[in-house]
């Protein structure tokens, strides 16, 4: 279904080697932790003042609803300047925001205006991230593993920022865990500043905001792809956003309730670590199918209402599945035009954002009316029919490209 490049020596290893990723993989760590310390503070800080839960919950929504405007705004904004400048901008408006967070006396609502600016900007600095590293490791073996190890890193996040937050707030103010992630969106620019090399813009014509979506699903692979990336987390995070309630329904205690919540992301990461050490570029291609197609299968259990041991089960086989994601990144990369390469991936950043929020909103929905294992068992069911619809569409696209080439003589394997 495409073509794949040779395994790189050396897996991880190989693409650490390369100076400009050291840096842009240490900017990536320190922004991705003073986001998620930064929504804890922020959390804390809104409900100290207020005293009002909606409020405090309030502050975790804004993260996703900026999401979809930002993305479709600012996505021209990715190929048509130099992505160092990019990247070293949005990190400084990050810390701006974050800087004046911390000011004392700052209203609630000037601290919620914020971090709608940090959420605003947040998909044009993933995409604009995602494009350039085609550009620092090439569009082979290396990209591949790179973009592995950036979602890894912030897999890692949950699970470590949420610690590295709380542990903080036992020994600072909640302006004062802000002020350091200022302090880490500040270290991140001046990585990628200096870090980096300074490339030329992809395209130099201006484009409305909306022709890098028409470009992209105006090609019936790209559209397929992007749709294989978009979907399956609108079912994904089913289970995850309705375990409190699922848990308390079976009687398990907090600490379970934490452990269960490990469980998928230490899933993912197990997963792609996998993939990206001990397999081959071919293989990782050829995994995308069975992966994909059986990706939300295990949630099938939930018809039965299982305990703790079962569910943490199908949490980390949901996780795992993931490892396809490593196969299904060369194949977009492949796909996408160099000079619509930024847009694209920004916009593929804003869908799959702004499509989890609207699974998790969906799911609570659906859980008003039904029993959560009925919800999730449900989830399970659709998302894999969707999957399957996907994959014979990306099948049925291969097919249509490979006729074209096959007629002016172009070999096709």
């Amino acid at each position: 279904m495409a073509t794949v490049t040779p395994a790189a020596p050396g897996g991880y290893r190989s693409v650490f080697r390369i100076r400009e990723f050291r840096a842009v993989f240490a900017a990536h760590l320190m922004s991705v932790l003073g986001i998620v310390v930064a929504e804890i503070a922020l959390t804390v800080l809104v409900f100290r003042v207020t005293g009002s839960p909606l409020m405090s919950a309030l502050t975790f929504a804004l993260g996703f609803l900026p999401y979809a405007l930002g993305g479709t705004l600012l996505a021209p904004v990715a190929d048509r300047h130099p992505a160092r400048r990019v990247l070293v901008g949005c990190d400084l408006l990050c810390a701006l925001c974050a800087a004046a967070m911390a000011v004392p006396g700052t209203p609630v609502a000037v601290l919620l205006v914020l971090r709608c600016a940090m959420a605003f900007v947040a998909p044009l600095f993933q995409g604009t991230r995602n494009a350039s590293l085609a550009d620092v490791l090439g569009s082979g073996e290396a990209f591949v593993l790179g973009r592995s190890l950036l979602r890894m890193v912030a897999q890692s996040a949950l699970l470590i920022g949420f610690g590295v937050g709380g542990i903080l707030l036992t020994v600072l103010a909640p302006r004062g865990a802000i002020a350091l992630t200022a302090a880490g969106f500040l270290a991140s620019a001046l990585l990628l500043r200096y870090g980096t090399r300074l490339r030329p813009v992809r395209a130099r014509a201006r484009t409305s905001p909306l022709a890098g979506a028409r470009a992209v699903f105006g090609n019936r692979r790209l559209r397929a792809l992007t749709l294989l990336f978009w979907l399956p987390p609108l079912f994904v995070v089913v289970p995850e956003a309705l375990l409190a309630p699922y848990a308390a329904g079976i009687g398990a205690d907090t600490a379970v309730l934490g452990l269960l919540m490990c469980a998928m992301p230490v899933g993912t990461i197990a997963g792609e670590l996998w993939a990206g050490s001990a397999l081959t570029a071919r293989t990782r291609s050829r995994i995308v199918v069975p992966l994909a197609a059986a990706g939300l299968l295990p949630l099938l259990l939930y018809a039965v209402r299982p305990g703790v041991p079962v569910v943490l089960v199908a949490l980390l086989l949901v996780g795992l599945a993931h490892a396809h994601t490593l196969g299904l990144d060369q194949w977009y990369v492949e796909a996408v035009p160099d000079e619509l390469r930024g847009r694209a991936m920004t916009l593929l950043s804003t869908g799959l954002m702004t499509l989890q929020g609207v699974g998790m909103a969906l799911a609570g929905l659906a859980a008003e009316f039904l029993p959560v294992h009925q919800v999730v068992t449900a989830s399970g069911l659709l998302g894999t029919v969707v999957v399957l619809l996907l994959l014979v569409e990306l099948r049925a696209s291969a097919r249509q490209e490979e006729g074209p080439r096959s007629e002016t003589g172009v070999v096709t394997k």
